[in-house]
């Protein structure tokens, strides 16, 4: 199934300023409150999608897309000669496994229920690991990042996502965290459009340079990524990449603070990508402690983590996880524990 346009998902949308109804205005969508700060005024369009963003809260301004110019963050580019420094990006670094086999386990955990939504956050590109969720025909996938693409179905800032309170089945955040101010917030809002039994996967950089420029903010340790998700029970949580990805990062980035070029720094690495193979042979906790980024797969939950079990959960997360089954049919085996007290059973 295509990701959804925005026309097909008005039952979701709010303003994000105010959390009101939206009303349509000619090829506008305006806030149905004509005093909200954020789209009393009506919200404009970027490349015919419309872009809902409260910009007295946000990084970006409004005339950055009224004029056509598109927020340069990273690389989004779909050209030929983007695609190609993707392809040798990954036969540096790898494809994200981790993130397909939690791709697949989302979309097995989502069969059974009726019309599932998955919200994208951060979706400009189809990030590595999670083309399986667009190939399914029975979930709408609703896609949102700073900048319009050809997959994506509006435009938002995640500190205010413009959806109503409980609207999605589960939500995929990819590279996204260590771009945003406030990724609490940003968290929180996961938090409140989610389904009581919605799920979440999120993978953010840990032991990785930055990259973006500007844009980079936040890094997160193991038992910090799991901390920002306090109030989702954990059904699996790890390394994305381990010390021998972290290795090949500071290498190349070792290479470019000698003033080689980001081009030239990365074919002088290519020749080691042999170095991430040895992430298989590491020590899980020495690996985390390493880790070039971290992943976090859960479900929401009513309850949080109490701050005494984050010390607790440092020793538990060393572990070697085991498996766990899936239920097709109706999700997670078994319903979500109290987080505080379902830390060492999920490990």
């Amino acid at each position: 199934m295509p990701v959804a346009k925005a026309k097909d998902i008005y039952a979701l949308l709010r303003c994000p300023g105010c959390h009101g109804s939206l009303n349509t205005q000619g090829s506008k969508l305006r806030c149905a409150d004509p005093r909200c700060r954020a789209g009393g005024a009506g919200f404009v369009n970027a490349a015919s999608q419309p872009v809902l963003v409260d910009f007295s809260r946000s990084l970006f301004d409004e005339p950055e897309f009224t004029d056509g110019h598109i927020p340069e963050i990273g690389n989004h580019t779909t050209s030929t000669f983007g695609m190609l420094r993707m392809k040798l990006r990954e036969g540096l670094f790898g494809t994200n496994e981790m993130a397909k086999a939690k791709c697949d386990e989302l979309v097995a955990r989502l069969r059974g229920r009726p019309n599932p939504v998955v919200l994208v956050v951060g979706g400009g590109t189809v990030g590595s690991g999670i083309q399986a969720l667009y190939e399914q025909s029975d979930v709408r996938v609703v896609s949102t990042d700073v900048f319009p693409s050809a997959v994506t179905t509006l435009i938002a800032d995640a500190h205010h996502l413009p959806f109503k309170d409980g609207s999605f089945d589960a939500i995929w955040i990819q590279a996204v965290l260590e771009h945003v101010l406030e990724p609490e917030v940003v968290v929180g809002e996961l938090h409140r459009v989610l389904k009581n039994d919605g799920l979440v996967y999120a993978d953010t950089p840990f032991m990785q340079q930055v990259h973006a420029g500007a844009y980079d903010f936040q890094r997160f340790s193991p038992s910090a990524h799991r901390w920002l998700f306090r109030r989702f029970s954990e059904i699996e949580a790890g390394a994305v990449g381990g010390a021998g990805v972290s290795l090949l990062w500071s290498y190349r980035y070792f290479l470019r603070a000698l003033g080689l070029g980001n081009k030239l720094a990365t074919a002088l690495s290519l020749p080691f990508f042999w170095l991430r193979f040895f992430d298989r042979f590491t020590k899980r906790r020495e690996n985390l402690d390493a880790a070039n980024g971290v992943y976090f797969f859960g479900m929401k939950s009513q309850v949080s983590l109490h701050p005494k079990d984050i010390i607790a959960y440092y020793q538990t997360s060393g572990q070697a996880p085991r498996a766990r089954p899936v239920n097709a049919a109706a999700g997670p085996a078994t319903a979500p524990a109290p987080i505080a007290t379902a830390i060492a059973a999920d490990q």
